[in-house]
């Protein structure tokens, strides 16, 4: 799959994020990397900030969180096309949910880990 069209993937599943929750994303980048650093490799995604819900009053003026996507390794575990959509969103939204203090315990219990 061309880097392209997994980039398309990506902005596809957050299109499908609702738009109430959307609207919440401040401070916080994507970015689409290859493969995470050893011992890593296999990681699909990763989300490096500080939780919505662990800001306080004291939350300004730091540089923005990261969601970082990694393609490789999506592709890896993936067969088809329609495996790999299917997957991109169900990363993208585990690490948007994240992003808002979801741990990954609650996120196996929504299908979502």
């Amino acid at each position: 799959m061309s880097e392209q069209r997994f980039e398309e993937l990506v902005d596809a599943a957050l299109d499908q994020i609702p738009e109430g929750l959307a609207e919440l994303v401040q401070n916080c980048v994507l970015v689409i990397e290859s493969r995470a650093p050893e011992p890593d490799a296999d990681l699909l995604g990763f989300y490096d900030g500080i939780p919505l819900s662990e800001r306080g009053s004291w939350y300004s003026g730091v540089l923005p969180d990261r969601i970082v996507i990694f393609r490789d390794a999506i592709l890896d575990i993936c067969e088809d096309e329609d495996d790999v959509v299917d997957e991109v969103r169900i990363t993208v939204w585990h690490e948007v949910a994240h992003y808002f203090g979801i741990d990954d315990d609650h996120l196996d219990k929504l299908g979502y880990a």
